[in-house]
């Protein structure tokens, strides 16, 4: 039996609420960057982005963040080439903060290039961290054990995250 942790509605509540505190870090900018890591981190970016988009006239733009979740020191890509980024606002997305991993390497991936501001948002945010890595805007904040695993949804509808 799975434990839901947040519901289809939920999920969409998290997101719009999201959408528009990244609205309000922003809303002296004509353009900001949304990179998701894919897979879910990119679904989620592209919610936040239509989200944004009926809220406000800052023109958004969508990044796909590539990175070997098991490797990853390995080469990470992105769908933007660094001079699409460089001195703009951009806004690195994934689904759910576990070890810290993940997002401190794609942090890293991007301070090759001057960026205007640079904030992290995460559906999920678990905390029990390996590294000194921390969301700007969450959905919702869990403490949970080692050994249990934060599963999200969305990929196909009703979204939902629930404990594995």
């Amino acid at each position: 039996m799975k434990n839901i942790i947040l519901n289809h509605q939920e999920i969409e509540h998290k997101i719009k609420r999201i959408a528009y505190q990244i609205y309000e870090s922003n809303v002296n900018e004509s353009e900001l960057i949304i990179a998701g890591i894919e897979d879910n981190g990119f679904l989620l970016a592209k919610r936040l982005k239509q989200n944004l988009d009926k809220i406000s006239d800052i023109d958004s733009q969508l990044c796909k963040v590539t990175i070997d979740k098991k490797q990853p020191l390995d080469t990470i890509t992105t769908s933007l080439k660094k001079e699409d980024y460089k001195n703009k606002s951009l806004v690195l997305v994934d689904d759910v903060l576990n070890s810290g991993s993940t997002l401190m390497y794609s942090v890293r991936h991007f301070l090759d290039v001057p960026l205007k501001q640079f904030k992290t948002a995460v559906l999920v945010n678990r905390n029990h961290k390996k590294y000194p890595v921390k969301a700007d805007f969450k959905g919702i904040s869990l403490s949970t054990s080692l050994n249990e695993h934060v599963k999200v949804n969305l990929s196909k509808q009703p979204y939902e995250a629930y404990l594995d």
